[in-house]
């Protein structure tokens, strides 16, 4: 019974867990739109393709709970034994441990004033079931199975590159659409799932060695490439996984990714059937190359196409809403103006080359090879290219935890500048490497 009423707490009432309910704010729902729409505004189907583009980062799934819930049966193990699943469960704490995010803006009032009181039981998986159901979870739905438990379980866009600005709680509060969710352990939730055996198959390995590379993972990191080629780990024997990107900052910008590989749509193709298993069609014959790929070759990777196709449709809106994503200016206080400003001069001799203003990458093809940034090949190698991006750089302050480049193998910003310094044999006095921190910090 206790159950029952933190649900109904949590949701707003019975009735709302089928479908996304009407607390969850959404910009497709936006009366502002309609109205702009009524009034005959020009930007109007801007705005809307905006909207459509929005709901499609956070809330769709492109089908891919049929790989989540049905093969991996994920939703079981959060859900636990006494909710019609496996294993304890997962409770709000242990989710919010795991670096998962809660839109407080898709919270009840009730439910908010229950968590400010200490009214809620952090402990219970009922609670954390509930979230799901009610689209709370940033990046993860539960569909319901009308007994207070789950059917299955989908996840979205956003699960990785959206986190929140813990205005209510540390992991719950506004959404921040387009920041990496450092704190988010892919790994450690894919290793939940009771049968890990699909995976397995695909990589050929058993299920114990699929276990032992999630685990080596660790917070904020994701090895996409793993599925193609198989490389779970580095010649030093420290894991392949990269730290999660920034989606936003990327209007006027070549390529997405740290390693390339094609444009903004292109990634969110490949992500949502290749990663995210969604139902879509993806092509690209560079991965018939059995060598190169050899996982992406024998399954087919190359030439996917799905009966219905429930991405590309929307591919065009995803893009739109991802190149509106703006770099996030950095918090006031959070570096030294003045010393900014010397940097700043340091950073036009030095460092513009590459990084060019105000995009802070090249214009057009921005890829490098390792020997030309000073670094191993590894991850280069690992794309069509062999090369890497040139990172922008706006917003450095939201990729702090984790570590920068693309494997966070740099811990501070002033080891990357340390970095180019000796590589490059710039011999930048302390104080000017210090103004150049500065500088980046104000990015």
């Amino acid at each position: 019974m206790r159950a029952l009423v933190v649900m109904v707490v949590l949701v707003g009432g019975p009735g709302c867990r089928n479908a996304a309910p009407s607390f969850v704010r959404t910009a497709a729902a936006s009366d502002e739109h309609g109205a702009s729409a009524r009034r005959g505004d020009d930007d109007a189907p801007r705005r809307s393709r905006l909207a459509e583009g929005r709901q499609i980062f956070r809330f769709d799934t492109f089908g891919d709970e049929d790989f989540w819930g049905g093969a991996l049966r994920l939703h079981q193990a959060i859900e636990g034994s006494a909710h019609g699943g496996v294993g304890a469960g997962v409770s709000p704490k242990t989710a919010l441990a795991v670096g998962l995010k809660v839109d407080v803006d898709a919270l009840s009032k009730a439910t908010v004033d229950a968590l400010q009181a200490g009214n809620v039981n952090l402990d219970d998986p009922a609670v954390t079931v509930a979230l799901l159901t009610s689209n709370a979870v940033v990046g993860l739905t539960g569909f319901s199975d009308g007994k207070g438990g789950l059917r299955t379980l989908g996840i979205q866009c956003a699960l990785c590159h959206s986190t929140v600005d813990n205005s209510l709680a540390p992991g719950i509060g506004h959404r921040l659409d387009g920041w990496p969710n450092r704190d988010l352990n892919v790994g450690a939730i894919v290793g939940l799932s009771p049968d890990l055996s699909p995976v397995a198959k695909l990589l050929g390995v058993d299920e114990k060695t699929v276990r032992a590379v999630l685990a080596s993972w660790g917070p904020g990191k994701f090895d996409a490439l793993l599925f193609l080629d198989g490389k779970a780990f580095r010649p030093d024997g420290k894991s392949a996984a990269t730290v999660l990107p920034a989606a936003f900052g990327l209007a006027g910008v070549n390529l997405h990714t740290y390693t390339g590989w094609g444009s903004v749509p292109y990634w969110n193709a490949f992500v949502a059937v290749l990663e995210m298993h969604g139902k879509g069609t993806f092509y690209d014959p560079r991965l018939d190359d059995a060598a190169r790929f050899p996982v992406a070759a024998r399954a087919g990777f190359g030439h996917l196409k799905a009966d219905p196709d429930l991405v590309t449709s929307k591919l065009a809106a995803l893009h739109d809403y991802q190149l509106s994503l703006e770099a996030p200016r950095p918090p006031a206080g959070s570096f030294d103006e003045e010393a900014a400003g010397r940097g700043r001069q340091v950073f036009a001799a030095r460092c513009a080359g590459c990084h060019v203003a105000p995009l802070y990458t090249e214009p057009g093809w921005n890829m490098h090879t390792g020997a030309e940034i000073g670094i191993d090949d590894f991850q280069a190698s690992r794309s069509p290219d062999g090369r890497y991006r040139t990172t922008p750089l706006r917003g450095l302050f939201t990729r702090a935890k984790g570590g920068f480049y693309h494997d966070g193998r740099f811990a501070t910003l002033n080891a990357v500048v340390d970095h180019y310094d000796s590589a490059f044999k710039l011999g930048l006095p302390g104080r000017q490497k210090s103004d150049l921190v500065e500088f980046l910090k104000s990015l």
